[in-house]
């Protein structure tokens, strides 16, 4: 019963229904897609190892460090792995290139929404548009002419709600996307400013990150030309 009622109104509001039948399934395919990379980053997570490599640099055990963003997936310690091998040549300048490229994959197809936002209510005021001037067109002298009118406007305000409707869905999860990309910004950030400090405190009591990120080359390209 529902599912007719569905398709009468679809039939009702004319051909523009077919476009925004597209723009509603893009929005979702693609509202899917970021709720499952949102909920993959989230599963990656790892707080404890976290501390244990912000207390490995702070103590000078590199190693340790290293080790632990090259085993676990966690973007975090992999952009500090990624900043300690490149260490001999600027450790900031490798975490904040990883960070950027994170920070991309996360708000990757994001400019798909917000484009959707837009063009679901403009399609369906088009629909609207055409409905009335369909209406319109049929005027003539018989008495019925003024119940066809009403009749054609209701049909294609159905456009219209369809097409704000889409536009409300996306709404919500669009701005819940954008503040969680955001915080993972400030938190890239907050990661990379204290590893800096903690590498420069390390440095102080005579730890030397760049020996260590020579000492990782050099083994990873000898076991390169091994393979």
């Amino acid at each position: 019963m529902l599912s007719n009622i569905v398709i009468e109104t679809f039939i009702k509001g004319g051909y523009v229904m077919w476009p925004i039948l597209a723009v509603f399934f893009l929005a979702l395919c693609v509202l899917l897609d970021r709720t499952v990379w949102w909920l993959r980053f989230r599963s990656i997570i790892h707080l404890k190892k976290q501390e244990e490599a912000r207390g490995a640099i702070g103590s000078g055990d590199f190693a340790t460090a290293w080790k632990l963003g090259q085993s676990t997936p966690d973007p975090f310690l992999q952009n500090l792995s990624e900043g300690m091998t490149h260490a001999n040549t600027s450790m900031l300048a490798a975490m904040q290139l990883h960070a950027t490229r994170l920070i991309e994959k996360a708000e990757a197809r994001m400019w798909v929404i917000s484009t959707l936002i837009t063009l679901a209510p403009l399609l369906g005021l088009f629909g609207t548009v055409v409905g009335i001037m369909g209406s319109f067109s049929s005027i003539s002298e018989d008495q019925l002419a003024a119940s066809k009118v009403s009749g054609g406007i209701s049909e294609a305000l159905i456009a219209t709600a369809c097409g704000i409707a889409i536009a409300i869905i996306c709404l919500l999860p669009y701005n819940f996307f954008r503040k969680r990309v955001s915080v993972l910004r400030g938190s890239l950030e907050r990661w990379i400013n204290h590893t800096e400090i903690l590498v420069k405190s390390a440095k102080e009591h005579g730890y030397d990150l760049e020996s260590f990120a020579s000492k990782t080359q050099e083994s990873r390209i000898k076991n390169q030309d091994r393979d």
